[in-house]
This record gives structure tokens, C-alpha cells and sequence, in this order.
């Protein structure tokens, strides 16, 4: 039998095994999801909303045993994983409360006596989702993809099964009817068969852009929507006349939360010469004070990486920029004992064709780069294949003018790149594409039907 494993990177020892799902116990799955649809689609938004906040109470009330979960299956400091069930219960209440608003029928003139657009449910949405934070993805796919009347199947990252199980557990808590959104533990091999289902109508993925491009040419063979969120090498911008000791908190908070391991992370800080130096000096300050250690002590700030070998290939890459003329400034060491912890590192005097740069870093990993003035600061943080989040230290009008020239989904000018319910998310180039969250992330999985009723206006 095949089993779904996840080790507890504080300890590098095995914290859940579960059975894979089975083929006809997938079965099982996919006939519930279509059965439950069409009930599930004419309950209405306040139906579903009373569901949605249902859970939303019930991760609250629990939110010490969720975040548990996550510290132990991947590593998040108990004081983040806290604020991210209260993030995902925040994304339940927030479409509970806005979906019908952003799914409002929309009326266009035209020779009809009336016309408009009305966003109607598909049927059973695909997510799947990384292990990175297991509790607020799957809200961000199952929020909206439920308010707007779909079903929703969760195929969860294999090194978070109890996660997966508990998100399942907490709608199973409320009374949730059978087969609206449920739990499908299986393994890679087994997800593309899954897509191809003709009970499936569209698919949400996060992950990386190799997985997701795997994941992307399947839904397209079979004609289904998707959408991606993939990785980034996120640029972070420091201007002459930005406010640096609030660019350096923000920017080291920015590159060390879940241990550097978040898609939209500042990966590649990009400073101009001019104020190079005194930077380096108050980034290197501010990471200095993040307590690296074990995740469930209340006073951590960065825990482990979540696996043995995604450690491996962070050293991999840090080792061989230092060998390419990068400077170690802080970190970059693997220490000894157990677990797969990695200090935070500082590297400067990084070039674009290091490693750190050509390549997504997944840990607790800052680079910096000089940039001669704004224009080639710009050209620097466009010089990647990835596109999904970046910010602008500088003054508000100015960074206002230089996000339209910057090729990423989302550009924090004087702050940091967040998903927050709100607001769209979403990457270009190779970070993906559709958006998730907010207005536009809920019509990415309806049926925008146009709706022309005569007689014909003269």
C-alpha cells in the first residue's frame, strides 16, 4: 500500500502516514463532488455563505490544533502558523460576505431589449496545493471556487496529510453536505488521471513552474481552465530616497517569513549604489535579531526548512554563488544536530547569473544586488523568467511610475508583497497565469453566460 509521509523537520522524524486513495476510493470522491453539485449550486449565496462561516468559526476555535499541525508536518513557527488559520478563516468570511456582489449580474446595452452577463458555477474544481502554507492555499482555492457554486476537491502536498485532513475534518465539523468540498490524498502519479476526469472541470495549481507546466499542458489536452500560481525570484527594490531603516525591516521580515520558503518572497534585493553600502549594513542589522530554532518556542522566528533535501539544494545554490564571486556576509553554513534548519544568510556582490538569481532560493536566503540608478535597477528586476510579485522602495509617487514598467502580477510600493482576500493575485511570465483571490479570482471558475432577451431594439 502506498503511503503519503511527512517528517517533522524540527526533528527529521515521521509525523503522520496515510494510505494513499485508492482508485475506486477516488471514484468515490469524484461521484460525490458531481453528485453534490447541482444541490450545492442552486442553495444560493447565503446557503453557502452560512457554510463558509461555519468553518470559518470552526478554525478559529481551534486554531492551537491547526497550527500544531503545521509546526510539526512543515516546520511554521507556532506564532505564523496562528496568524495563518486566522488568514484562511479570514478568506472563508470575506467571500461568505462579497461573493454575491462580485458575481452580480452585470448588464451591457445593445439592441436587446435586455442584455447582460451572468456568472454561473461549473461544476467539481481541481486544487492543488503546496506544502508551504497548507491552511491559508487551500482556503484561497476553496473560498472562492465555493462560493461561486462549484464543488471543491483538495489534492494537498503528500508531506502535509494531516493538514489536509483536519481542512477536510473542520467542513465535516459544520455539516457540510456530503461531497461539496472534500479531501483526496493521493500521489503525483495519480493527479493526472484526476484532471483528465471528465467530471472535473477546471483545475487550480500552486506550485512550481516545472509541476506546472506538467499540470497546465494536461488541463489544456482536455480543454479545462486553469490556474497557476507558480514560483518567483521576487525583486525588491531600495532607492537612494527611500526610507531605508523601514525598507530594511520590512524587506528582512519580507525575506524570512516560513523561513524564507514563500513564492512571494523578497528573493533578490536590488539596491542603488549611491545608498548600497548603508543598507547592506541595516539589512544585515535586522536579520541578525531573527531567532532561528525550534518552531513550536513561542519566541521563533525562522524554523526548519521543511525537507532534508530541499535544504540540500538551498546550500547547493548559496555554495556555488560564493564560489562564483559572491560575498558571504551572513549565514551559509549547515549546522550541526537535527532537524534541517539553515541560518539566515546575507550574500552581496551577487551578479545576475548566480545561482541565487537565475533560480528560485526557498529559505531564509537574502541577496543583494547594485544597481547604478532607477532605470537599471528596473531592467535588473525584469531580468528573470519569473513575474509574480516585486516592491519599490522610493517615494509613493515615483514608485507609483515605475510599477507599470515592472513585469510582475503584484508591485508593493513602501510595504510588503502580500495575498490578502481583497485583492488579485497572480504572476506573468513563468509564475503563472489567471489570478486568484479578490473580484477577479472568484470569475475564474464560472461561466461568464451573455444572456440576450428580445424583441430587438430598433
Amino acid at each position: 500500500m502506498t503511503t503519503l509521509t511527512s517528517r517533522n523537520p524540527t526533528t527529521g522524524r515521521i509525523a503522520h502516514e496515510v494510505p494513499a486513495a485508492t482508485d475506486e476510493q477516488v471514484e468515490a470522491v469524484l461521484d460525490r463532488a458531481e453528485n453534490a453539485f447541482s444541490d450545492w449550486a442552486a442553495a444560493g449565496f447565503d446557503e453557502r455563505a452560512r457554510v463558509l462561516r461555519a468553518v470559518a468559526a470552526q478554525l478559529r476555535d481551534n486554531v492551537d490544533a491547526y497550527s500544531a499541525l503545521m509546526t510539526e508536518e512543515m516546520g511554521k513557527p507556532v506564532t505564523e502558523a496562528r496568524g495563518e488559520v486566522g488568514k484562511a478563516a479570514w478568506a472563508a468570511e470575506h467571500y461568505a460576505e462579497h461573493a454575491a456582489a462580485y458575481l452580480a449580474d452585470e448588464h451591457i446595452a445593445s439592441d436587446a431589449t435586455s442584455s447582460y452577463v451572468q456568472y454561473l458555477p461549473l461544476g467539481p474544481v481541481l486544487g492543488v496545493l503546496p506544502w508551504n502554507a497548507p491552511f491559508w492555499l487551500a482556503f484561497r482555492f476553496c473560498a472562492p471556487t465555493l462560493m461561486a457554486g462549484n464543488t471543491a476537491i483538495m489534492k494537498h502536498d503528500s508531506n502535509v496529510p494531516g493538514c489536509a485532513a483536519a481542512i477536510a475534518d473542520a467542513f465535516a465539523a459544520v455539516g457540510a453536505p456530503e461531497g461539496v468540498f472534500q479531501n483526496l490524498p493521493v500521489t503525483t502519479d495519480q493527479v493526472e488521471g484526476v484532471i483528465r476526469d471528465p467530471r472535473i472541470r477546471a483545475v487550480s495549481f500552486t506550485g512550481s513552474d516545472r509541476a506546472g507546466s506538467i499540470v497546465a499542458a494536461t488541463a489544456a489536452g482536455e480543454i479545462k481552465p486553469a490556474v497557476l500560481e507558480l514560483g518567483g525570484s521576487d525583486p525588491c527594490i531600495v532607492l537612494a530616497d527611500a526610507d531605508l531603516p523601514a525598507a530594511a525591516e520590512t524587506t528582512a521580515l519580507s525575506r524570512i517569513i516560513n523561513a524564507g520558503q514563500s513564492c512571494i518572497a523578497a528573493k533578490r534585493v536590488i539596491v542603488e549604489r549611491a545608498v548600497h553600502d548603508e543598507f547592506v549594513e541595516l539589512l544585515a542589522e535586522q536579520l541578525q535579531g531573527f531567532k532561528v530554532g525550534d518552531p513550536a518556542d513561542e519566541d521563533t522566528r525562522v524554523g526548519p526548512i521543511a525537507r532534508e533535501d530541499q535544504r540540500k539544494n538551498l546550500h547547493e545554490q548559496v555554495v556555488a554563488s560564493i564560489e562564483a564571486g559572491a560575498t558571504r556576509v551572513l549565514g551559509g553554513e549547515i549546522p550541526e544536530g537535527e532537524g534541517y534548519f539553515y541560518p539566515v544568510t546575507l550574500l552581496t556582490d551577487v551578479t545576475a547569473e548566480m545561482t541565487v538569481c537565475a533560480e528560485e532560493t526557498f529559505g531564509p536566503v537574502a541577496v543583494v544586488l547594485a544597481a547604478d540608478a532607477a532605470d537599471h535597477a528596473v531592467a535588473i528586476a525584469n531580468d528573470t523568467p519569473y513575474g509574480l510579485g516585486a516592491s519599490v522602495w522610493t517615494t509613493a509617487e515615483r514608485g507609483e511610475a515605475m510599477a507599470r514598467r515592472i513585469e510582475a502580477g503584484q508591485v508593493a510600493v513602501n510595504g510588503i508583497v502580500k495575498t490578502d482576500p481583497r485583492l488579485p493575485s497572480g504572476g506573468v511570465k513563468r509564475s503563472g497565469y489567471g489570478r486568484e483571490l479578490g473580484p477577479h479570482g472568484i470569475r475564474e471558475f464560472v461561466n461568464a453566460q451573455q444572456v440576450w432577451v428580445g424583441p430587438a431594439r430598433e
